[in-house]
């Protein structure tokens, strides 16, 4: 393969209002409305751009697709995990495990948004 894995994600949930504040307040960034190619879908996603590395996607809210724990976890990259953890609990979001080694690759925190989403956080420290 002669690219990343992954090229893009999509969180759902039931809330928009409620996922935006939690996602911008743990990363400290700003979401932005992404029109939907078919009419049923609400999109709003994370910064990109086509010069910098890794994937990115957009919270999505579309009937019949609930949000939830489920088989796949999206690991953000952050540059000490546990800060963004302590955003997540701060955020209405819960920490389901603190900041740990992953051995040479680093460390992540595992944590719960408002929706009820399990995602990760991945740091190089």
């Amino acid at each position: 393969m002669d690219r990343n894995a992954v090229g893009w994600f999509e969180i759902y949930v039931d809330d928009m209002a409620r996922a935006i504040g939690f996602y911008e307040a743990v990363f400290d960034l700003k979401l932005q409305r992404l029109e939907s190619p078919v009419g049923d879908i609400e999109m709003m996603a994370f910064p990109m751009g086509d010069d910098l590395p890794g994937a990115t996607g957009a919270l999505a809210k579309m009937e019949g697709v609930p949000p939830g724990c489920g088989g796949t976890i999206v690991y953000f990259s952050c540059e000490d995990c546990a800060v963004e953890a302590a955003r997540a609990a701060d955020n209405g979001g819960e920490v389901e495990h603190q900041k740990f080694a992953i051995g040479e690759y680093g460390f992540v925190a595992i944590v719960r948004d408002t929706e009820g989403n399990t995602i990760g956080l991945h740091s190089l420290r």
